[in-house]
């Protein structure tokens, strides 16, 4: 934690309600549904470095509805000082709040935050580097493209303003670069990308700033998660692939950026994935999606204690790799299950240490033959000598 190329990353997390009481309820975008449905949306704030990845901060996206219903926000014990903020505006306070703190080198989000123009320009104005998700619709022009012959009267012209899924279409087979991003479960992941230097509009149709534009592809057949999606125009596809779209700076308010390679924007990208790692590791081991609470109070409380849940697995998690490595979060909650069951013959420590150490080699085992199988280098040799 706290690396001069860590990344901080920003991503709502949706959580599906029934009723319309609990505190910041709406229909709105459900990501964990895929679809408009009644929740509530946290928008959470996460760190993500060579060795781990976990959550830091989190706020409660409060619809602009519920700022204004003084009944409703009287019921569920709103503070008074709390008012509307857009999730770009939360997002940009956590960064705030945090940034001297926590070393980094990159910010990234998903498309409901790159689509604003705004925010990337408040990220440019505090010296940030991101890569931001745009929507398939987003407008761009290619500044590396050739021009238009030059007819003599009037302007030079340009190249024309197309959306980056035009752009895309008229790419020729061979300018994909093909990257491997991290040894998976199911073998490599293999992302293939293009980056161009483009000009989008901003607000109002005029002329932003120079970014770089990065396009990323994958096979349909491959639905492993690399990518963060928040809305239906994320992501487009043709026959073969599925396409995303980033935009990164080119320059802050005061410096010029350093060139990006498509190595370590495929890096900043994939920790879109570890954040989403994150949320399935604190609803599926310390049950953060589990609650039944109403208030304000109440739903900071749950998401208070559950990031600490988190962090004391992954600090046991660690303290475990130092004698027994490869131990996961679901084998030390095994372990502490056992330990903390209150039955009439407690097993002792021998017996979980045996048990947990027949796990780990049957997932070694599992992982090399794994890859054995599909004719890909594993990342170590068989390990027979697990302790």
């Amino acid at each position: 934690m706290g690396e001069p190329d860590g990344i901080i990353a920003f991503d709502p997390s949706s959580f599906p309600k029934r009723g319309t009481h609990s505190v910041g309820v709406k229909r709105q975008w459900c990501s964990h549904r895929g679809k408009v449905d009644n929740c509530q949306v946290g928008v959470f704030m996460g760190y993500v470095s060579r060795h781990d990845h976990a959550l830091l901060d989190f706020r409660l996206s409060l619809p602009e509805d519920w700022a204004w219903d003084e009944q409703r926000r009287a019921e569920c014990h709103v503070p008074p000082e709390v008012r509307y903020h857009t999730r770009q505006e939360q997002c940009l306070e956590m960064l705030d709040a945090w940034r001297d703190q926590v070393p980094h080198g990159w910010v990234t989000g998903d498309d409901e935050l790159g689509r604003h123009s705004r925010f990337r320009g408040e990220l440019r104005e505090r010296g940030e580097r991101y890569v931001l998700g745009v929507p398939c619709t987003t407008t761009m022009r290619d500044l590396e493209a050739p021009w238009p012959a030059y007819q003599g009267r009037g302007r030079r012209p340009k190249a024309p303003w197309q959306s980056v899924t035009q752009w895309r279409q008229s790419l020729s087979p061979t300018v994909w670069t093909r990257l491997t991003v991290r040894d998976g479960e199911k073998g490599p992941v293999v992302i293939e990308m293009v980056k161009r230097r483009v000009q989008t509009r901003i607000e109002r149709k005029r002329t932003g700033p120079d970014e770089w534009l990065v396009v990323t592809r994958r096979p349909l057949a491959d639905d492993r998660t690399l990518e963060p999606r928040a809305s239906r125009d994320a992501i487009d596809q043709d026959a073969r692939y599925r396409y995303q779209y980033y935009l990164t700076p080119t320059a802050g308010s005061t410096i010029a950026f350093k060139e990006p390679s498509l190595g370590e924007l495929a890096q900043v990208i994939k920790a879109g994935a570890c954040i989403e790692a994150s949320f399935q590791r604190g609803k599926g081991e310390v049950g953060m999606d589990e609650y039944q609470v109403r208030t304000w109070q109440g739903w900071h409380h749950h998401m208070a204690l559950s990031l600490m849940a988190v962090w004391f697995l992954i600090g046991e998690t660690h303290r475990g790799q130092q004698v027994t490595p490869a131990l996961t979060l679901p084998q030390v909650r095994y372990g502490l299950s056992l330990l903390l069951l209150e039955v009439f013959c407690t097993p002792g420590v021998d017996s979980i240490c045996r048990q947990v150490q027949r796990q780990l080699l049957r997932n070694e085992s599992a992982r090399f033959y794994h890859h054995r199988a599909r004719k890909c280098i594993p990342s170590r040799k068989l390990r027979r000598e697990i302790q």
